[in-house]
């Protein structure tokens, strides 16, 4: 073998590699030599945001990580809990921004693709995917081209896959739009006896390449993660990836029966950086080092560099270090799937990654120099809030036109309740979820659009054990107020994502998260980012719901026709996992029959600051978010979980964007029935405030006339004052007061053809 002997790179060559002047003083100081070509980019891409996390890791660490349930927290695959008896969960989220938004159909797709290896790598077969999804408004035409492609290619592989896409929750907003989120979430149930681990060991054992073929596509693609986009970012098309679900379902099958054999030590998905991140990130979790020889790499490109091999992110492969003399049965197993698998290396006593090519060394880096040991930048966070924040904080809702009952500027409060139904952030999302198959595997127990939070039956894998254990999972964030109060605003999100779990009548367990910021280079972006990781670590630590892995997607900013950075709103989701006892006692947000009594659990409290109804009506974006009161948001959701269990509870649904008046409309539009509900707003509260107001810890409930006086006992025991009955539900009306009046057929024309209407256009 050679000996690596290269050159200096120049400014620009080490520019183009995402590589800043001192990372590479650092590069050289560690190799003691420069690198070569191909060394360059696997620094690129492992010193990248995408998968080293140099601005956020330091803000993380504050995170809640353990509980009794988690088994595996942050650091492998994806995190996995403990349901019992046997039941093991594992889930993650992640980002496919930058490719969704310059390739949307591959970009989404190949996201639901990643998602899911890094579920069934632990050796879980996916059960479930939801996704977290903002664009711009769609009056903008490439919004809507961005917006189809994205569901279209969600939809083409979760469909194609065959795992059911359950849920999830789509925004519309201009601050995205030149720069969409496409998250992906996915959950799997374990299979193996033992979870599936990343760490490289046995010195001599072989290292296979599994899975589909390597080429060209997805060159770089964690370093355009980890960038701006710009006007020339079409031009980074070829590091968006291809991929095919057909294959991913054999991989699936093929990885599942492999692990069940025991030879499988050690397994990593081949997504961000490719074979740089697999090797890297196995050798250095197990204190060894890999060889890996590219010769030896099925490939379906000719001519193929060093460089272009160790930087492709082709779709549906895969690195397993196996128990040496076992090669071979792992290697049937995938041909019987019609499935690549080759040794293509060995685990070596030296914790280096050393890559063979053409008869020489194309590449030796330490393992920890790539994955660990990695450039960390703990940046000076702003002693005040930024200009903005303190400008929006003044607003007061004094500055709005003044209002009565009947309604403001000569509209009824019954028109503005229309047309808050006709916006796409609220509008039902049928036309998004109707594309997806959310019932394939048969255990999906309530479906999108009427409940607050997904529900799937877990079943095990020994039939003689009866089950009726579920788990429930949502994704949640109001990145409008994120934006107005980083702080509070990521303590709502967790919060949230907590209520629409016990809306269904789920325990929250643990989160995933994935957080999606502006460039934290500069003094406002990295405020943000901080400040919400301080407050979702408060959150998780008040709610009980540890941090199990994630994403970070950073500098997700365009730039407008002056050259100026605009980043999105500060968008950390929640991705957050709940248990069931019994799938046979959940809740639906839809109103049950008619004569069942209405009502609202938690604080009367609620403001128009950061609301719906002041950025759609009054186009503001203003004010402070709702103040969150954990031990009230924790008692609320004690008393509805407990509800549903009594069997009290016929219907839950948090009061969240639009306030009251929207979350009445949503229930009774998920039960095709209408209600009559009197408010009693007092002497210093505006009507607009009383209806469309937001608020924290408020759940919206409906419970048999029966059942009144217990229920009714329960809530002056576990809440005081904190609740009120509303109303009743009736026939085709919603009735709030003499204010609002508008019909089941009026709301739903609104509500259900507001998103389509739009596409039309």
């Amino acid at each position: 073998m050679t000996a690596i002997d290269a050159a200096p790179f120049s400014p620009d060559e080490i520019a183009s590699e995402s590589i800043k002047p001192e990372e590479y003083e650092e590069i050289v100081k560690r190799l003691t030599r420069h690198p070569n070509k191909a060394e360059l980019g696997m620094f690129g891409v492992m010193w990248s945001e995408h998968c080293c996390y140099k601005n956020s890791r330091p803000l993380l660490k504050q995170f809640p990580t353990r509980s009794d349930r988690v088994l595996v927290g942050p650091g492998e695959n994806s995190g996995v809990i403990d349901l019992g008896d046997g039941l093991h969960l594992a889930f993650k989220i992640e980002s496919h921004n930058h490719p969704s938004a310059v390739e949307p159909f591959q970009g989404a797709a190949t996201g639901v693709g990643g998602i899911l290896r890094d579920i069934f790598t632990m050796g879980a077969r996916p059960i479930a995917i939801l996704n977290s999804l903002r664009f711009g408004q769609l009056d903008n035409p490439r919004t809507r081209r961005i917006f189809s492609g994205v569901v279209e290619g969600i939809s083409h592989y979760g469909n194609s896959v065959g795992v059911p896409t359950v849920g999830g929750e789509v925004y519309f907003d201009s601050a995205y739009a030149g720069n969409p989120l496409v998250n992906a979430m996915a959950l799997g149930l374990m299979e193996t006896p033992d979870i599936v681990k990343a760490g490289a060991s046995g010195i001599g054992n072989p290292v296979l390449y599994v899975g589909s073929t390597t080429g060209r596509d997805g060159m770089g693609g964690a370093s355009f993660a980890s960038a701006e986009l710009s006007e020339n970012s079409a031009d980074d098309r070829p590091a968006v990836q291809v991929g095919d679900p057909f294959l991913e379902k054999s991989l699936i099958e093929a990885c599942l029966e492999a692990f069940k054999t025991g030879a499988v030590v050690a397994a990593q998905d081949m997504g961000a950086a490719g074979l740089t991140c697999s090797t890297s990130e196995m050798a250095e979790k197990g204190g060894v080092g890999i060889e890996l020889n590219l010769d030896l790499i099925p490939h379906r490109e000719t001519g193929m560099s060093a460089y272009e091999y160790l930087l492709s992110e082709s779709q549906e492969r895969m690195l397993f270090v196996a128990e040496k003399g076992r090669e071979q049965e792992l290697i049937d197993i995938f041909q019987k799937w019609e499935l690549h698998a080759v040794v293509a290396g060995e685990v070596i006593p030296d914790p280096m990654v050393r890559i063979l090519h053409e008869g020489k060394v194309a590449a030796e880096i330490p393992a920890a120099a790539l994955a660990e040991n990695t450039p960390l930048y703990e940046r000076e966070i702003l002693a005040e809030p930024p200009d903005y924040a303190q400008t929006a904080w003044q607003w007061t809702s004094a500055s709005l036109p003044s209002c009565n009952e009947e309604g403001m500027n000569g509209q009824t409060w019954s028109e503005i309740l229309l047309q808050l139904l006709a916006s796409p952030s609220i509008a039902s999302k049928a036309w998004v979820y109707r594309q997806y198959d959310h019932q394939v595997q048969n255990n999906t127990v309530l479906l999108p659009g009427g409940a607050d939070a997904a529900v799937i039956r877990v079943r095990p894998q020994t039939e003689s054990v009866e089950t009726y254990k579920g788990v429930a999972a949502t994704t949640d964030c109001n990145g409008r107020y994120v934006y107005l109060h980083p702080y509070e605003g990521a303590k709502l999100a967790v919060a949230e994502a907590a209520r629409n779990l016990s809306c269904v009548g789920a325990e929250p367990i643990a989160i995933t998260d994935n957080l999606n910021f502006g460039s934290p280079e500069k003094p406002i972006g990295y405020w943000q980012l901080a400040k919400a990781c301080e407050g979702l670590a408060e959150a998780c630590i008040q709610l009980g719901t540890p941090v199990t892995g994630g994403n970070v997607s950073l500098y997700n900013e365009t730039f407008d026709n002056q050259g100026n950075p605009q980043p999105i709103y500060p968008t950390p989701v929640i991705g957050m996992v709940g248990f069931v006892e019994d799938v046979r006692k959940v809740c639906g947000q839809g109103w049950q029959q008619v004569g069942d009594l209405v009502y609202l659990l938690g604080s009367a409290t609620v403001t128009l600051g950061g609301s719906e109804y002041l950025a759609m009506i009054h186009e503001t974006v203003a004010g402070k978010p709702p103040h969150l009161d954990f031990a009230l948001e924790k008692q609320v959701q004690s008393v509805c979980r407990k509800g549903i269990k009594q069997g009290w509870i016929n219907s839950a649904h948090d009061c969240a964007e639009g306030g009251l008046a929207v979350a009445l409309a949503e229930s009774c539009l998920a039960g095709n029935l209408g209600v009559s509900v009197t408010l009693s707003p007092d002497e210093n509260q505006r009507w607009d405030e009383c209806l469309f107001g937001e608020g924290a810890s408020r759940i919206l409930v409906s419970v048999s006339s029966e059942k009144q006086e217990a229920w009714e006992t329960f809530l002056q025991e576990q809440l005081g004052e904190a609740w009120q009955r509303l109303g009743v539900v009736q026939e085709e009306e919603l009735k709030i007061n003499s204010s609002v009046g508008v019909s089941l057929e009026a709301m739903r024309d609104r509500f259900e053809s507001a998103i389509a209407l739009q596409l039309a256009e």
